[in-house]
């Protein structure tokens, strides 16, 4: 489900957290990145949960305005076409999803006021309007409206990030991803599934029969790049002999060596994968020059371990740079 950039920025920082702890131990690094990992699935499903949350405050809002000493004829003969969105109903009478809500304790009790005003935000859109003025109701219109406010206005809640970030220290960098991967789900849904459709893990459990390529290229990418650490360090002094290894920045460091596992020890990923992947990385996590050192470091890296055959790739195509 997640990408495998999404999977090396998880790697990363847990290398970097490794390296400035004082821990030494390789399997309480492992299980702190595992455990990182869980904690974004965590706030995956809480994304998914606020959807039902808001959709069951909208319902709320109705028959409260139905109790009016006064109702209006809107609010006797409310339209209710959002609070009987045929995703949303998919979404919250999912089996799967109800058991991990509960398996996380989820709750929005405390959270009126927050649920409150995301259904204001929303109500107040010109997306919503259109969809509730809308005459030809649809599955995929009620898809539709649920990626919308998911990508305009949920992931853009300063009130929900700060809620989020209260939680969890895990969950300032998580906020971003679970959005996406929200959006991925809300795409993906198809009007055909029913109640016990199962919603998508991370890794699959260690029973399964088939092997997780997924989970063991993240713990073979930590594990490694820990492993190996004093080998490549004297792999890349040689290639920055004009720069003291103490004054270059921590993370190119770590993001070229993260690059040798994937270049040495991974025959299945294409070296130009690897190589714009970390470059990516670099602008993303490291300085503004970072991009063109690693670059400049990956190719020269690339040529002398071609010409030592310690670059093995499997599969057609897979040794072009």
């Amino acid at each position: 489900m997640l990408s495998r950039r999404h999977l090396r920025i998880k790697v990363l920082q847990a290398l970097y957290a490794f390296l400035l702890s004082v821990n030494d131990r390789l399997d309480l690094g492992e299980k702190e990145l595992f455990r990182s990992l869980d904690k974004l699935y965590e706030i995956y499903i809480y994304q998914l949960s606020l959807l039902i949350e808001i959709i069951e405050f909208a319902r709320k809002r109705i028959e409260e305005n139905k109790q009016k000493f006064f109702p209006t004829e809107d609010d006797l003969d409310p339209n209710t076409r959002f609070v009987e969105n045929s995703f949303i109903h998919q979404i919250e009478t999912n089996r799967e999803l109800l058991r991990k809500i509960d398996l996380y304790k989820i709750s929005w009790y405390d959270s009126e006021d927050l649920i409150r005003k995301l259904l204001v935000t929303i109500r107040e859109s010109d997306e919503f309007k259109e969809y509730m003025q809308d005459a030809k109701p649809t599955y995929e219109k009620d898809k539709e409206i649920f990626f919308r406010i998911v990508k305009k206005y949920i992931s853009r809640s300063e009130l929900l990030q700060f809620y989020y970030e209260e939680r969890s220290i895990y969950w300032y960098d998580d906020f971003n991803v679970a959005n996406l991967l929200v959006l991925k789900t809300i795409k993906s849904y198809k009007e055909s599934w029913d109640e016990f459709h199962k919603f998508p893990e991370f890794f699959k459990n260690e029973g399964d029969e088939v092997i997780n390529e997924d989970k063991q290229f993240v713990k073979d990418l930590f594990r490694k790049t820990i492993i190996h650490s004093d080998e490549y360090n004297n792999i890349i002094e040689e290639k920055v002999k004009n720069w003291e290894m103490d004054r270059i920045a921590v993370m190119d460091i770590l993001l070229i060596k993260m690059a040798m596992v994937e270049l040495m020890e991974m025959p299945s990923i294409p070296i130009k994968v690897t190589l714009n992947e970390y470059i990516e990385l670099a602008k993303l996590y490291s300085t503004p020059k970072s991009k063109i050192f690693v670059n400049g470091i990956l190719d020269k890296l690339i040529v002398d371990l071609k010409n030592q055959n310690r670059i093995k790739k499997v599969g057609r195509g897979l040794m072009e740079n």
